[in-house]
């Protein structure tokens, strides 16, 4: 995700990153794409990809220099909690790549998986491969291109994925035609029956709200995962082809079973799978926390953007 330091409402994803000085930072790599100012900057052993339109903070991704398998944020780590609802994807796409940290965990977490990771901007790819060590291969490709375009692309051909990530939006600006009743549909109809749609999203705005309605008319009920530690929630979907009715109920014994069995491979991302099993089994019963008469946002209504500005 690209992220999150933003002065309005949003955390910093990493206590860490509250305590390193700016003024330290060491700019490594600067260019202005046709989408942001990207900024590579070096401070107190992380290494920080930001993206910037107004403001100098909205950090998206940072790297562990002397330990590159760590994830940072929170919130990646709390991503991969979708592998305790589906822990053997064979395919898998992502949305936003930022420094790729979240395609090359998942690379070696899943090595006979097929990964796909749609980025629309060219720079962002290139300074993801010469700042943070992401590599594509024959498992883990890039595809440059809007996730509209793609989405409505891979539809027509017949692709399926058993696990997607929507991880493209940042502290300064939201693509709104990624945030709507449509796009969601188009993502949910790319998935396969069993499949599971995770999305890194935030929770101090008004579009909290609005948000959440929208996924509610798309999927009915979700997994609504939120920390204190970070700005951010993930939203998850199990079987998120299936009507709500149709999904079967989250067994707390299997999510167990199936923590200890990923422990092993998320261990040197410091994920801590086994809390996070008995947090979902938890979520599946809670009751919404959001306004259910919110309007959902739809490509003809979708001022996320706006919201985002606006205090809860």
């Amino acid at each position: 995700m690209r992220n999150i330091a933003p002065a309005l409402c949003l955390a910093l994803a990493s206590a860490f990153l509250l305590s390193a000085n700016p003024a330290n930072a060491e700019v490594v790599h600067e260019e202005r794409s046709l989408y942001a100012r990207l900024i590579v900057e070096d401070n107190q052993g992380l290494r920080c990809l930001k993206f910037t339109q107004k403001r100098d903070n909205s950090t998206q991704t940072c790297l562990n220099l002397s330990n590159p398998q760590e994830l940072v944020f929170t919130y990646a780590k709390m991503s991969l909690s979708s592998l305790l609802l589906t822990p053997k994807p064979e395919r898998i796409l992502i949305i936003g790549l930022g420094g790729g940290t979240l395609p090359m965990a998942l690379r070696r977490i899943l090595p006979n998986a097929d990964i796909e990771t749609v980025e629309i901007d060219p720079a962002v790819v290139r300074v993801a491969k010469t700042y943070f060590g992401f590599q594509e291969d024959d498992k883990n490709r890039v595809i440059t291109q809007d996730a509209r375009v793609y989405g409505k692309r891979a539809g027509l051909s017949g692709k399926r994925f058993d696990l997607i990530f929507l991880d493209a939006f940042n502290g300064e600006y939201i693509p709104e035609h990624l945030m709507t009743v449509e796009f969601l549909r188009e993502m949910q109809s790319l998935l396969t029956e069993d499949g599971v749609l995770v999305a890194n999203t935030f929770v101090s705005s008004r579009l909290y709200d609005y948000e959440s309605a929208t996924y509610a008319a798309v999927f009915g009920n979700f997994l609504n995962f939120r920390q204190a530690t970070t700005g951010n929630r993930v939203i998850l979907v199990p079987s998120a082809r299936l009507a709500p009715s149709s999904r079967p109920p989250l067994d707390l014994d299997k999510l167990h079973r199936r923590a200890s069995d990923l422990a092993p491979a998320l261990k040197p991302f410091d994920v801590p799978i086994r809390r996070y099993a008995k947090r979902l089994h938890g979520l599946s019963t809670q009751s919404p926390d959001w306004d259910t008469s919110t309007r959902p946002l739809t490509d003809q209504f979708s001022p996320a953007n706006v919201l985002k500005s606006q205090g809860r």
